[in-house]
């Protein structure tokens, strides 16, 4: 539950930009749209493989932008 201190001279809308802001760094909707389908383990796994040799990839200067 994300609880928000407001001073009563604060406008809704500053309220509301930090409430949105506070959710987007919970990354609630992240983790929901995560678990809509079912992802076997070893395709996860082999995601994670393919994302981590990207980095490695990127940071050794192997792509050219």
């Amino acid at each position: 539950m994300l609880i928000i201190d407001s001073k009563d001279c604060e406008n809704i809308d500053k309220a509301l930009k930090k409430y949105k802001k506070k959710f987007e760094k919970s990354k609630v909707l992240l983790q929901l749209r995560a678990r809509q389908a079912f992802i076997k383990p070893s395709i996860r796994r082999r995601g994670e493989v393919l994302k981590a040799v990207y980095k490695q990839q990127l940071s050794q200067g192997k792509f050219d932008k």
